[in-house]
């Protein structure tokens, strides 16, 4: 069995990095310069909600951005040397700081370019500059999620700051950081944890390398999304089982039925953590959205590649979320809800831009409006409900 599934696996490898596909990354490779801002959210996107403020969606999204402690000018950074989190952040030693601290220097690059107040981009600088003086490394169980989840944030932050605002002295320092305590804890993924530990390093990995225009650790993050999408969602012509990520140790059917929490029975839209809990499951498809959104911004199309799995992804969830019961095959006939306002990117991607319909995902979509923050989410109702850009 471990011989056939592992040439299984090699199969599933190769079909990953298609002709096509090759094709394009020789394109990315070759294509230069990166469009700047392009870390998550464009210019145009920007411009699109700075012209719509006064309407809904976007009315409401900004004004819980506004009021957030997030947006405050009073807020004071909290950096250290070392970061130290362990299991679910215990030890906690700075992790909640420093997520924080990202969060709200993205918020106040937001605010900056929507009211070109210039005291907000000041307060991102302050904030990201009180960082890159003292941060050394993130140490701990939860360090490559760690820095995931706070270089996702810093890098669309920085991004925003460097190519829209006047005047950062500091910029080279902190795009050292990033190139040296940041990007080589999460370039290289994370073959055998949960996907969505994965995903969210990739999500960190594209935003740091547009940022410091890193072409190869662009090509690096692509790669990894590649490799981690099609083992993280299952479609039915994927065969009996789900694909393997190439490099993972789990390879045999067991081995796969155990990492996807005992579930053995796999339709469209299945994720490799669903029998686990649908806030993680949320986490790792959010995070596919968001590298797919910056390819995108970068004229990479990875959405055509991973369009399919994504909306069946995020239908099948959005279902049993709203109130669809479990079957019976379904992890033992009860999941572990949870899935918070995490679809935005995806869905405007897929509906809006692509024009699929997509009725259960759009009704928890708009349930869940405004969309705040979480750990590496942030105010994606405001940059990205109903926009076409």
């Amino acid at each position: 069995m471990r011989l056939r599934l592992a040439a299984a696996v090699l199969l599933s490898a190769a079909a990953i990095v298609a002709p096509h596909q090759a094709a394009q990354a020789s394109q990315a490779s070759q294509a230069a310069p990166f469009n700047h801002p392009g870390v998550l959210v464009s210019r145009a996107q920007l411009d699109f909600v700075r012209s719509n403020l006064g309407a809904e969606p976007w009315k409401s999204a900004w004004s819980a951005l506004r009021a957030s402690t997030f947006a405050s000018l009073s807020w004071t950074a909290k950096p250290r040397a070392n970061v130290e989190c362990g299991p679910s952040s215990n030890p906690n030693h700075g992790c909640s700081d420093e997520r924080n601290d990202a969060m709200a220097a993205y918020t106040h690059a937001l605010q900056w370019y929507l009211t070109r107040d210039a005291r907000h981009a000041r307060k991102a600088i302050e904030i990201m500059d009180a960082w890159s003086a003292v941060i050394t490394q993130h140490t701990g169980h939860n360090a490559p999620l760690q820095t995931g989840w706070s270089g996702a944030s810093f890098s669309r932050a920085a991004e925003l700051i460097k190519h829209t605002y006047t005047s950062w002295p500091n910029a080279a320092r902190f795009a050292t950081k990033l190139r040296t305590v940041y990007l080589p804890a999460v370039v290289n993924g994370s073959a055998n944890t949960n996907g969505n530990w994965e995903l969210i390093m990739t999500d960190a990995t594209i935003g740091i390398a547009v940022f410091l225009d890193d072409r190869a650790s662009f090509d690096k993050a692509v790669q990894l999304w590649r490799n981690r999408l099609p083992a993280y969602v299952y479609l039915k012509s994927d065969g009996a089982l789900p694909k393997t990520r190439p490099g993972s140790k789990y390879d045999t059917e067991a081995e796969i039925i155990g990492y996807w929490h005992g579930q053995s029975t796999f339709v469209d839209g299945l994720a490799q953590e669903t029998c686990r809990d649908f806030g993680h499951t949320g986490w790792g498809i959010a995070a596919a959205a968001h590298v797919a959104e910056t390819a995108r911004h970068q004229g990479l199309d990875l959405y055509a590649e991973g369009k399919d799995r994504l909306r069946h992804a995020m239908g099948f969830h959005a279902g049993l979320q709203l109130g669809e019961p479990a079957p019976s095959w379904l992890c033992g006939g009860s999941v572990k809800l949870g899935l918070g306002p995490v679809f935005e990117v995806g869905f405007n991607a897929l509906n809006t831009r692509l024009g699929i319909g997509m009725s259960r995902t759009q009704r928890l979509v708009e349930q869940g409006r405004p969309a705040g923050t979480s750990h590496f989410l942030g105010w994606e109702t405001l940059t990205h409900a109903k926009n076409p850009a």
